[in-house]
């Protein structure tokens, strides 16, 4: 089946209030994806994020990011009003995200609702926390514990709160009680309005493809209730942390400081862990693209405390093993695997085993000569094709990046005659391609600029902050989509 979708992040919607949300503004992009014949909107993980704004740092795999509450159903509701949301100062840009300005003011907002409702008799929030409690307990407790330990990461907490001493954890969670189903109520409205605008999209023929990143973040719930899931000395202290080696792009590689599994633990348990926790993603999303999917076969290890990537080596995962017993505990799910970076043949062998669709991205495609798995003349029909995503420049900023000799064999390959041509062009011979799905970052289909790049990996500070601003999708817009994705019979 022929289809093709938009990538854009939640936090990307023009949303009032500083981010995007699940406010009307995100019902109108679904519109917009209808009206544009689109089946698919891809998003960046939901879960709540912390140092360095990260989607892929969150401090919890199975927790919602309370940012993307509307505040307008607490005003709704009587819990806030119009003047006080209006009042906050969440920074002096409609296009980009003030994470600093939204931490402490839309928190504020967030907090002020929650003393107003008196959920407590709420019997649906109850019904919430006692069927997600083999989770939300742990993440409930953990942020209310990191909340008196001035927001420092579980590692440098006291030795009994580190390790999770009984009765401490009993007298934090009788001290803590508020605070706990503060941060419950967050996950509770999360889940709601999330759950009332997949249903939305699902009902105009449109899938959620949501992403799974494979590791979590060591300053997280998961790490510190799960510590023997991990690779973590008996003090908690992790050996090694996951990262990338040195290649072209990064002489000293990529340090990314998560936790790595004890994968043989993993598999005695018959990933039960793991399986709740893409069990979990497809109530979230209905497609699930999984991230860093060459760590299922091997993973990059790097001693803990190095400054660099360069020291590290490669180790076993636990390969096609791990998705056997997900067929046959979860049944055949929708996967997209992002196969991208180092591959060796026994990735390739894994991949083709799954049958799950990889990855083409097409601005990796013209570095490799003809025989690039990336050329659009190279693809078989089950791949995902893309032309850039969330880590990639825009396909206007790429393009001006490009050397002269790069430009000209691109431009001849996708027959253009000005280099002005090529960013268009590339997004035509995504929708043309055989693959089976395109997914177009709307940034291309805007032709937007470097100033819309979402992320440039191993930096920080700049990033995930681009926003849409209104008026960008028109109708016209729609039109031109719609009229490309039903020439190609998308």
């Amino acid at each position: 089946m022929r289809r093709s979708g938009i990538l854009l992040p939640v936090s990307s919607i023009p949303s009032e209030y500083g981010i995007g949300a699940f406010s009307k503004e995100a019902y109108e992009f679904v519109d917009f994806l209808e009206k544009a014949g689109q089946k698919l909107w891809q998003i960046l993980p939901l879960g709540p994020t912390g140092y360095g704004d990260s989607p892929y740092q969150s401090f919890s795999t199975f927790a919602g990011n309370p940012y993307f509450i509307d505040l307008e159903a607490f005003i709704e509701r009587g819990w806030l009003s119009e003047e006080e949301c209006q009042a906050e100062d969440f920074g002096g840009s409609k296009a980009y995200v003030d994470y600093e300005k939204i931490y402490f003011n839309k928190n504020k907002l967030l907090r002020k609702a929650y003393e107003n409702s008196g959920i407590s008799s709420c019997q649906e929030f109850k019904q919430f926390c006692q069927e997600n409690a083999y989770w939300l307990d742990d993440f409930s407790l953990y942020m209310a514990i990191k909340e008196t330990m001035e927001g420092k990461s579980w590692i440098e907490w006291e030795k009994n709160a580190k390790t999770r001493d009984p009765q401490t954890m009993e007298k934090y969670r009788k001290e803590l009680a508020g605070e706990m189903e503060y941060y419950s109520f967050l996950q509770y409205f999360f889940s709601m309005q999330w759950g009332e605008l997949k249903a939305y999209a699902n009902k105009k023929g449109i899938q959620i493809v949501g992403d799974i990143p494979i590791y979590v973040a060591l300053d997280g719930a998961d790490a510190w209730a799960n510590p023997e899931l991990f690779q973590l000395d008996e003090d908690c202290t992790p050996l090694a942390v996951a990262g990338c080696p040195p290649d072209a792009f990064s002489a000293t590689g990529q340090l990314w400081g998560n936790p790595l599994y004890r994968w043989d633990y993993h598999k005695e348990t018959g990933y039960d862990w793991w399986m709740k926790r893409i069990a979990y993603c497809y109530k979230l999303y209905d497609i699930v693209r999984i991230d860093h999917f060459r760590g299922f076969e091997a993973y990059y290890s790097i001693p803990y405390g190095d400054k660099t990537a360069e020291n590290g080596h490669w180790e076993k995962g636990p390969d096609y093993d791990f998705f056997r017993v997900m067929k046959e505990k979860l049944g055949k799910k929708a996967v997209i695997a992002e196969d991208l970076g180092f591959l060796t043949k026994e990735v390739y062998k894994m991949v083709a085993k799954t049958r799950y669709p990889g990855m083409k991205v097409l601005q990796f495609a013209f570095e490799g000569g003809k025989d690039s798995e990336y050329l659009p003349h190279n693809y078989e029909k089950n791949c995902v094709v893309y032309t850039g995503t969330h880590d990639n420049q825009t396909n206007v900023g790429w393009v001006e990046e490009l050397s002269r000799k790069d430009k000209a064999f691109v431009k001849k390959y996708l027959h253009v005659k000005k280099y002005s041509d090529i960013p268009g062009a590339l997004v035509h011979a995504a929708m043309a391609s055989v693959a089976d799905t395109a997914i177009i970052p709307i940034q291309d289909w805007l032709e937007l600029g470097a100033e819309a790049r979402m992320n440039m990996p191993s930096t920080l500070g700049n990033n995930w902050k681009w926003r849409l601003v209104k008026g960008q999708l028109t109708d016209e817009l729609a039109e031109r989509i719609r009229e490309m994705t039903e020439t190609y019979f998308r």
